[in-house]
């Protein structure tokens, strides 16, 4: 494989921008792409999938240049160390003098060997997945450190899956269909351009994700709030099972995300109501109102590393702890939104079972007019996707 000097410094200067600055990584990464428009399909992908590959394993290549992740002040180093372990012939460029191969070899068998340098993630985290999932650890945070599949979710206010198939079949991608409306794409490209995303035929959504709002268990008619509805997901999708009939209200406390939920939902054809979320809307305009009521929670979003492969060096247990509190507050504040007889269903995208299970069940020990109907955990090497926690309540008394 050929290497060009001017492709691996922009690799080296998207790590300085992830890891020394702070940035995320996709927006490093697509704020790099815009800057050479020379550049071709091929120069694009090495780029993007360096990057990516450099993040999701970037202590185990520090490790194996000799650097400790949190001391680096040389990514061409860790470059390096990435281009030994893909065993890549290192350039002659000033950059990489000095380079002992017998070193690299040696320090890459080492790293190996160590779960928290070979999966490249925190001394804290390592410690923790395996306090919380035992021997199931080892196989999520390796499958974690996998590259995500794009999925997408088939808009049935506009299509189905099927005729999705085929029109995204009209612009040379092929797709497996998984479960009632999500399509596997074959191959990652920009689609965001394209005409039948503009007209809004689709929405990018993992299959795990698109579960949570099936698990709500919806039908056209009912009032259904989505209390934590971000930029809009899920709400898009109960429009979709709602049939755009019965009143479908999105509620959140950030107004940018809102915007953003509202220029989606008219993309979409899906009739919704959005309002910031206020003690006032929980306590009167809303109180016992809903038929059904989704709670996707703040969480550590564990369950989508595989999408976001930097966020576990951003992650803090103090930060995890902060939101389980978060979690309890919302859980017991906005549940008297659900009516007698109605459901909610609570749903983080962590792994974790003290943001999932104990939380549903520290709510139920204190709320008994609630019962647990039914709960499901998805990790991601039980089909490939992202991790992600539901349970479902209803509202006895």
């Amino acid at each position: 494989m050929r290497l060009y000097f001017n492709l691996c410094k922009a690799v080296v200067e998207n790590l300085e921008e992830i890891f020394d600055v702070g940035n995320l990584a996709n927006q490093v990464i697509e704020k790099k792409l815009r800057t050479d428009r020379r550049w071709g399909s091929r120069d694009r992908r090495f780029v993007a999938e360096t990057t990516y590959d450099i993040v999701r394993y970037v202590r185990l290549y520090a490790f194996s240049s000799g650097q400790e992740l949190d001391s680096v002040n040389n990514w061409w180093q860790v470059l390096a160390g990435y281009l030994f372990h893909k065993e890549i012939d290192i350039p002659e460029w000033d950059e990489f003098e000095n380079i002992d191969k017998s070193d690299f070899e040696e320090r890459i068998e080492d790293g190996s060997n160590i779960r928290k340098v070979r999966e490249s993630i925190p001394d804290w985290l390592d410690e923790l997945g395996e306090k919380e999932l035992g021997e199931k650890w080892d196989k999520t945070i390796s499958s974690l450190n996998e590259p995500s599949k794009l999925v997408v979710r088939a808009n049935l206010l506009k299509t189905n899956q099927l005729q999705l198939k085929k029109k995204l079949k009209k612009i040379e991608i092929d797709s497996e269909t998984i479960g009632a409306t999500g399509l596997i794409l074959s191959q990652r490209k920009n689609l965001k351009n394209a005409e039948i995303f503009r007209k809004g035929f689709f929405e990018f959504q993992d299959y795990s994700s698109q579960q949570v709002s099936e698990f709500l268990e919806v039908t056209p008619g009912m009032t259904v709030i989505d209390a934590c509805s971000g930029a809009g997901g899920k709400t898009l999708h109960l429009a979709n099972l709602m049939d755009n009939q019965g009143r479908l209200i999105a509620l959140d406390i950030n107004q940018n995300k809102q915007k953003e939920l509202l220029k989606r939902a008219k993309r979409a054809g899906a009739n919704l109501t959005a309002e910031l979320i206020d003690s006032n809307l929980i306590k009167q305009k809303y109180f016992a109102k809903a038929d059904r009521l989704l709670l996707d929670a703040p969480c550590s979003g564990l369950g989508v590393l595989k999408r976001d492969p930097a966020a576990k060096w951003h992650l803090s247990l103090a930060f995890i702890d902060k939101i389980k509190e978060t979690q309890r507050a919302i859980l017991q504040d906005y549940s008297k939104m659900v009516k007698v007889g109605g459901k909610m269903v609570y749903a983080t995208c962590s792994i974790l079972p003290s943001e999932n299970e104990k939380q549903v069940q520290h709510f139920l020990n204190a709320n008994k007019n609630f019962k647990l109907e039914k709960e499901k955990s998805i990790l991601p090497q039980d089909e490939g996707f992202d991790g992600f926690y539901m349970a479902r309540m209803i509202r006895n008394s």
